[in-house]
């Protein structure tokens, strides 16, 4: 068979025929290649825009305005937010509104006050919602009058995408007082007295009248080797709390005694005074912290009543003396020592090893024909020995004196 060279050439195009599956079939794999992602790597979306915040709350804490919200969970695009959110909080001023003006509204210029990026976010969060603390200066508060601060806030995950504003939070500042810096605490016999001078100005002048005061008090861990009845801490930023802070009384003026607490255990104490404004009552910053821990150093009182009486020898028992006194009022009485001497100048004498445990006494070491001297005092749970009482004397017959009687 002959080959020849234009058996070779290619044929016109138009002589091609490809069947129409097989173009569909094409145009598929194109599809999958190109129109779905891979697994793994989804396609690119763009930034959500954050529903705005709705429960923005201010409240005013001695210097400091505190603000607290919740951050939006879903986009007005209808989907969820995944990425981290940046948060802007905008602050202005403005004059106090007078009686039943309309609610605040937007400024139509918020000041940007400041913008929390979104890796320290978590740092504000407090139970959910984030809690931020404006703390105000001097400038911020109005001379002569009180001043309206107007807060709202925006979030974004991209800067092109800031949600609307937030609902507005306004409310009126004043200075407060200064915070007190002497709070002292002694322990007495009603209980733990609080002394302090009541604060004379604020930030920006003369304080205000102070209505009264909170006394606030926690229980501390106890500190190793506190002194009684001193501040258990002379560094008290190293106790913790082992109940938290809380208000226990206002006072209208100082000193104040706490009769609510034991015997060693550590207690700290703060002190807030309380400004009358018109309209408003603002507490100041925390005072000093006064820490202490209670101890017994309060020896009883002197018993009262001591009678002593010569009961004579009977068949089987010798002469003697009786003592009693009455009983101590007070509550922690331990029992009691007697003490006895042959003349009121002479040092005395304990008699009994150990303490009696009922106001009676019987001394059955005398001489007769000898005069003796005794006092009693009484020791409360604490080991404080009281003062003695006022003393009283017998006199034992000498022997021919008790055989004629």
């Amino acid at each position: 068979m002959e080959i020849r060279k234009g058996d070779f050439a290619p044929k016109s195009a138009a002589n091609v025929s490809v069947p129409l599956w097989t173009i569909f079939y094409f145009l598929f794999s194109i599809f999958i290649l190109y129109g779905c992602a891979a697994p793994g790597e989804p396609m690119e979306r763009k930034p959500p825009t954050p529903n705005p915040v709705t429960d923005l709350a201010v409240s005013q804490s001695g210097n400091d305005v505190i603000l607290t919200f919740t951050l939006p969970h879903d986009s007005v695009e209808k989907r969820e937010i995944q990425q981290p959110l940046s948060v802007q909080v905008y602050r202005n001023f403005e004059a106090v509104p007078a009686p039943n003006s309309p609610a605040a509204v937007a400024p139509a210029n918020p000041t940007l006050l400041l913008t929390i990026p979104p890796a320290i976010v978590d740092r504000y969060m407090v139970q959910g919602r984030v809690r931020f603390v404006d703390s105000l200066r001097a400038e911020d508060f109005a001379p002569t009058s009180g001043r309206e601060a107007i807060y709202l806030v925006r979030t974004f995950v991209s800067p092109k995408k800031l949600s609307t504003n937030s609902n507005i939070a306004a409310l009126t500042i004043y200075p407060p007082a200064n915070p007190i810096a002497d709070l002292k605490a002694e322990f007495t016999r009603a209980g733990v007295t609080l002394s302090w001078t009541p604060p004379e100005k604020t930030l920006i002048g003369t304080a205000p009248n102070i209505a009264f005061y909170r006394v606030y008090r926690a229980e501390m861990e106890s500190a190793p080797n506190s002194g009684a009845n001193s501040a258990a801490a002379s560094n008290p930023e190293n106790l913790k709390p082992k109940v938290p802070f809380a208000r226990i009384a206002e006072p209208a003026f100082p000193p104040y005694t706490d009769t609510q607490t034991e015997l060693g255990k550590t207690y700290a104490y703060s002190v807030r005074s309380v400004a009358q404004y018109p309209g408003a009552q603002l507490e100041s910053p925390d005072s000093n912290l006064a820490t202490i821990t209670p101890k017994d150093i309060f020896p009883p009182s002197a018993p009262q009543d001591l009678v002593v009486v010569f009961v004579p020898g009977v068949a089987g028992a010798p002469a003697h003396l009786e003592l009693s006194w009455a009983i101590n009022p007070a509550t922690d009485i331990a029992g009691y020592n007697i003490y006895r001497s042959e003349e009121p100048s002479r040092p005395v004498a304990r008699l009994n090893p150990e303490l009696l445990l009922t106001p009676a006494f019987r001394d059955m070491n005398v001489v007769p024909g000898h005069t003796y001297f005794y006092t009693v005092t009484a020791v409360d749970r604490s080991g404080n020995e009281g003062p003695a009482s006022a003393p009283v004397s017998a006199s034992v017959p000498a022997s021919n004196q008790q055989e004629d009687h």
